[in-house]
């Protein structure tokens, strides 16, 4: 038995496999990097598969709240810090009801992989509660916050571990975390990034990650010989951050953005999605994509429930480029296939892990450019770099300066990808390129550590 069947094996014997997208992100990863573990026998000299799958520390603790009728609530608190050998843990907080311990290890497994694209110096970690924003008064979700970091700042810090953002923590969140930690510690340092800019927060890191999934995609079409994006039709799930202003650069860039989605259904408008509208709905008011249709009836609004058997509504629109930045595993076998028969180029993940693997090897299979979350979404953690960089040195960038800095990072990131995949006889593979890629970096620095 092969180091890497030893590993999974050894998951599944201590329950890991229970943690499905866990197991999955790790058994995606491992196969990758066989030919490069097969290549040079350091790393299995070093155990460095076995170590770098079990993460350093799981901290869980109880997070106590008082709610605007003065009854206490309570919730779990986590933070998993993965690995830290290019750097601080580095990862975002994520405040949503499906938050558990399992989510959270694949989070941060993957973050340590795609820290190690960006080529900063970051390790990996994921954190967060099963508390819901949704509905909170302000009030409530800085009570809520003040004693969620009366915990975590026990485990944090600009040297240790800095938290950002992630799904339900916004500025307004990450505001509430900060100012609790400045008041316990008296610190003013960048132990958190996503901060507003007025205290310390970069500039453009709400667009960071939809940016750069565009970004991302653009350089792979040129590796590729393909079209650009202008006047392309293209697909988006998801309305978060992510999914926003990745509609937001296709549209700077000259493409059709035609769709996107919420839990209750997806949005069609042939003519290319309103953003700012878009935005409204999402960020100011909160409300259903079902409200877009007030403005344009000519759209199409669809439901969930009127979805085809395990598919996801929007993958049965025919477009170019496609970029699935909901949530993990929404894009099955069924959607990858409707995509295929409609002529789609190209596949760019913006949510973290939204491919079933088995729609990913169809894509592949295909010859459809497939560009992999850990690669593609890399944009939002490398801006979140950049602002610590910008807070240790005591310098504001402009947004111009942020934007020039990611798209390099991005084009950098994608030549890097597509290289190692060739040399390593998994030409056009991405998915295999940028886990050995990521894998190499940190896997030579534990190496140089010893143990």
């Amino acid at each position: 038995m092969n180091i890497i069947d030893e590993t999974l094996e050894h998951l599944k014997l201590s329950n890991c496999n229970t943690d499905g997208t866990f197991f999955q992100a790790v058994k995606e990863v491992l196969e990758s990097i066989s030919p490069l573990i097969e290549s040079d026998k350091r790393y299995q000299e070093n155990s460095i598969v076995k170590r770098l799958v079990v993460p350093d520390r799981q901290i869980q603790f109880q997070v106590s709240w008082l709610d605007d009728n003065n009854q206490i609530q309570v919730n779990n608190g986590y933070r998993v810090q993965f690995n830290n050998a290019l750097g601080p843990y580095k990862g975002g907080l994520r405040f949503h009801p499906s938050v558990n311990s399992g989510i959270l290890k694949f989070l941060g497994f993957e973050q340590i992989l795609k820290n190690s694209l960006t080529g900063l110096s970051m390790g990996g970690a994921k954190g967060g509660s099963d508390f819901d924003p949704k509905g909170k008064s302000d009030a409530e979700v800085m009570k809520f916050c003040r004693s969620f970091m009366m915990e975590l700042q026990k485990y944090i810090g600009d040297r240790t571990d800095v938290p950002a953002g992630d799904i339900g923590v916004g500025a307004r969140e990450i505001g509430y975390l900060f100012g609790t930690y400045k008041n316990i510690t008296s610190k003013y340092d960048g132990v958190l990034t996503g901060k507003p800019f007025f205290f310390g927060g970069s500039l453009m890191r709400p667009e960071a990650t939809g940016y750069g999934v565009v970004y991302f995609a653009k350089e792979m079409l040129e590796i590729e010989h393909k079209k650009p994006l202008l006047g392309q039709v293209c697909t988006v799930s998801g309305s978060g951050n992510v999914a926003i202003y990745t509609i937001e650069k296709l549209r700077d860039l000259g493409a059709i953005p035609v769709t996107c989605s919420d839990s209750k259904g997806f949005i069609y408008d042939k003519r290319g999605i309103n953003v700012e509208l878009l935005k409204e709905i999402k960020f100011q008011k909160r409300a259903s994509l079902e409200l877009y249709l007030e403005t344009y009836k000519s759209a199409e609004y669809v439901k969930v429930e009127d979805y085809a058997e395990d598919s996801h509504g929007v993958w049965n629109i025919p477009c170019y480029a496609a970029f699935p930045c909901a949530t993990q595993n929404e894009l099955s076998l069924n959607d990858a296939k409707n995509l295929i028969a409609n002529g789609v180029e190209i596949v760019t993940e913006g949510a973290n892990m939204p491919t079933t693997p088995e729609a990913t090897l169809l894509f592949q299979k295909e010859g459809v450019v497939f560009a992999p979350a850990k690669a593609a979404n890399a944009g939002g953690v490398a801006v979140s770099g950049f602002e610590m960089s910008q807070n240790a040195s005591m310098q504001r960038w402009t947004f111009e300066e942020v934007d020039l800095k990611l798209q390099e990072t991005m084009r950098q990131i994608s030549k890097k990808v597509a290289l190692t995949a060739k040399d390593y006889g998994v030409e056009r593979n991405y998915v295999d390129g940028a886990n050995i890629v990521g894998f190499k970096k940190v896997a030579d620095a534990m190496i140089a550590e010893g143990i």
